[in-house]
């Protein structure tokens, strides 16, 4: 059982590809990272493994069988063993939504119940936060929201892109934690995409670097 990507090159519509031939795996219970400079192919490679962006060659399998399509033509069933949370929690959300409505979402999408409160206590998130609105929290904050929101959608893998570049150092050792917990604990597959090597080498049971 895995994540992987297998022999893949992408790029954007109409421009070369920014990734080439690059293969990496994320086993259920592991955080894997994956490093490389500003424009080695680093979120498109997360976009891929997502299945929001088809590669040009190469194939994503999930579990084993090979994923077919991007996006809504993906199985639902499909799409839900995956989460991605991004650099930038504030473009991630709607400023119009609280805490709480931000953490239910999956939830509501799928017509099931969200301990909420739970899921707020395992990333640091106190009780009083969850009615405010993204512009009444800090960025450490709403991105603990937005990793309680990936949670809630039960996915078996989950890949974080760049989610601590934006942070201070206690709020990333913090969701690292949070994070760390849920590969250990739950048997979560993390794949942590970061340019801070020192945090890959504390978190991760392996690294792939990308030129």
């Amino acid at each position: 059982m895995s994540l992987d990507a297998v022999a893949v090159s992408a790029g954007y519509p109409g421009g070369p590809d920014v990734l080439t031939q690059v293969s990496v795996s994320v086993e259920p219970g592991t955080i894997t990272g994956l490093t490389g400079p500003s424009g080695s192919g680093k979120t498109t490679l997360a976009r891929v493994l997502a299945l929001l962006q088809k590669p040009r060659t190469g194939s994503v399998l999930l579990d084993g069988t090979t994923v077919r399509g991007v996006g809504y033509s993906v199985p639902a069933t499909s799409r839900a063993q995956i989460a991605l949370l991004f650099q930038s929690p504030r473009q991630a959300t709607d400023p119009r939504m609280t805490l709480r409505s931000i953490i239910e979402q999956p939830g509501v999408i799928a017509g099931r119940s969200v301990d909420v409160a739970d899921l707020a206590e395992q990333v640091g998130l106190t009780a009083d936060l969850l009615s405010r609105r993204p512009h009444q929290v800090s960025d450490g904050q709403l991105q603990r929201a937005c990793v309680a929101r990936a949670l809630a959608q039960r996915p078996r893998y989950l890949i974080c892109d760049e989610v601590t570049s934006m942070l201070d150092a206690a709020t990333t050792a913090s969701i690292a934690r949070s994070v760390e917990r849920q590969a250990v604990d739950g048997g979560l597959g993390v794949l942590v995409i970061s340019h801070d090597e020192d945090l890959l080498d504390a978190l991760c049971s392996s690294v792939h670097h990308l030129s």
